[in-house]
């Protein structure tokens, strides 16, 4: 699933494309995963704003067009055989690419109308999210740290790569209980959050062996070279030469190495 680099490399990518120009034309192709958003047509875009994993269009009506890419779903600069919407502008089209479907479109006079973003925590960057703030979250749950970072209402935007990556830079174990986590590790938990989808997000995001996130201009993103755990799983840990483990927490894999993270 894009998590939030993919999710911003995206934003900045389509951006320039859309913003000031006026939607012609929406050809939904899906309209019960996507129902209303062709009455987005005659609206201008006046902005492209990233939360967490969602990208927002605000629209010159006073509505939004919320986009969640879900697995694999993305924009694209041309028509591919999973085009699920087409905004067709007034210089050009961009085109809500989907295969796996699972990705989602609403139009709303509110984006807290979608469920999720109603409930949404701090972004990584936000000074909200801080040491003291995941200190405090975590100390009250018994759930695995990498669960409380991938908890979209603790903190918005992280997904299974990017927190595998953070904590193996933190020296914390991904199956350590939240009530078990110090104040030091917290504070050492933040920094590396926001050194990973730094490095990210310069690297353009991780494009993984599947390809289900390119960029809009169908360029991979390059991030996967420098990842030290996840999907690493019996290859030896960069600074100690273990072989990394992978476990499962909450259904999905995690990634570690049994002698720095503890």
């Amino acid at each position: 699933m894009p998590e939030l680099p993919e999710v911003e490399v995206t934003r900045r990518a389509i951006a320039p494309k859309v913003l000031g120009k006026v939607i012609r034309r929406v050809e939904n192709r899906d309209p019960e995963r996507y129902p209303g958003i062709e009455a987005a047509r005659g609206a201008r875009v006046l902005d492209v704003l990233r939360r967490g994993k969602f990208l927002l269009f605000h629209l010159s009506d006073g509505s939004w067009l919320v986009f969640h890419l879900g697995m694999s779903g993305g924009f694209r600069f041309q028509e591919t055989p999973h085009t699920r919407v087409v905004l067709e502008l007034e210089d050009g089209a961009l085109y809500f690419h989907d295969p796996r479907r699972f990705g989602r479109v609403w139009r709303v006079a509110d984006p807290k109308e979608v469920p999720l973003l109603s409930r949404i925590g701090p972004e990584p960057t936000d000074p909200a999210f801080d040491a003291a703030y995941l200190y405090r979250k975590a100390k009250k749950s018994r759930r695995p740290i990498k669960a409380i970072l991938m908890d979209q209402e603790v903190v918005a935007g992280l997904g299974n790569i990017y927190a595998d990556e953070a904590l193996f830079r933190a020296g914390v174990r991904p199956t350590r209980p939240g009530n078990r986590i110090t104040k030091k590790e917290a504070e050492r938990i933040v920094q590396a959050v926001r050194e990973v989808l730094e490095a990210a997000l310069k690297a353009g995001g991780s494009t993984l062996k599947d390809q289900s996130y390119r960029r809009p201009d169908e360029k991979i993103g390059y991030f996967q070279l420098s990842h030290a755990v996840y999907g690493r799983e019996g290859k030896p840990c960069p600074v100690c030469g273990a072989p990394i483990r992978r476990t499962r927490i909450q259904g999905r894999s995690a990634h570690y190495c049994p002698s720095c993270q503890r």
